[in-house]
């Protein structure tokens, strides 16, 4: 491997200077922690009585008195970057993300701060457009255990996206009853999401991708959609974030892996 060269402008061991405004960005060496956490171990997690009991500006608080709700939820978000590449693209639509693990949650939460913070501190200086919807107010975080506190956060129909990339994939039989997407799962995610929302699940595990698959089929309030038929409604963008934005992502990338798209779009059913 070539060596790095240094840039002769920039004298050696010297930061580069920041704005006096702007907030670093957290770095994840700081925030270390296991891969995957056990959704059937006691978390100690806090979590709302009820969705109309959650203070929603403390997590947009530009938003304030506004009326509005998450509609995207992106279940074991990891590091955020599925947020962070949305939120730009979707500046008026809020978005939460749920992850388990406490130091991965509390990164996630930093890197909101400090993205809002820096984006206050451009837009001041700049009028594009892409400063003004690159402003992260739009999104947050939540440590909890979606596997059993999902309705909890999300009132009937309130959401229009649920996102669960890269997940667990429990190899061991014994422990597919963990996997995040299952038959009694899919009913609480069916509750949440609005007729015509979509949930988009990908995995670079096949066996896991055929079972996501196989058991949203079998729901009578799923039904698949393709790729191109959500680009071609525009949720291109979507689709491309959901691909290569996260962590996992970018990582299967490195290694030339295979991807595994999986969408569905919830639908009404007329009662008999």
């Amino acid at each position: 491997m070539a060596k790095r060269k240094r840039d002769p402008q920039q004298p050696e061991n010297k930061p580069t200077e920041q704005p006096a405004s702007s907030a670093f960005l957290p770095q994840k060496k700081h925030y270390r922690q296991r891969a995957h956490a056990n959704p059937f171990s006691d978390h100690s997690l806090d979590y709302p009585a009820s969705p109309q009991t959650i203070d929603w500006a403390t997590h947009y608080p530009a938003y304030a008195n506004t009326g509005k709700l998450p509609e995207f939820a992106d279940v074991g978000c990891g590091f955020g970057g599925l947020l962070i590449t949305l939120a730009p693209l979707f500046p008026d639509t809020l978005m939460l993300g749920m992850e388990i693990r406490v130091q991965v949650s509390q990164y996630v939460q930093d890197r909101i701060t400090a993205l809002r913070v820096n984006a206050a501190s451009e837009a001041t200086s700049s009028s594009t457009e892409v400063s003004k919807d690159a402003h992260y107010q739009n999104i947050s975080i939540v440590r909890a255990n979606a596997m059993k506190f999902l309705p909890n956060y999300f009132a009937k129909h309130s959401l229009s996206a649920l996102f669960f990339l890269f997940p667990d994939p429990h190899f061991k039989s014994r422990k597919h009853k963990a996997r995040i997407i299952s038959p009694t799962l899919l009913a609480e995610y069916a509750y949440a999401l609005r007729p015509g929302g979509i949930v988009y699940t990908i995995t670079d595990v096949k066996d896991l991708h055929e079972w996501m698959r196989s058991h949203l089929e079998a729901f009578p309030l799923f039904t698949y959609v393709d790729e191109e038929t959500l680009r071609a409604e525009g949720k291109g963008p979507i689709i491309d974030a959901v691909y290569s934005s996260t962590e996992e992502g970018k990582k299967v990338e490195r290694n030339e892996g295979d991807k595994w798209l999986a969408c569905f779009r919830r639908i009404e059913v007329e009662r008999q």
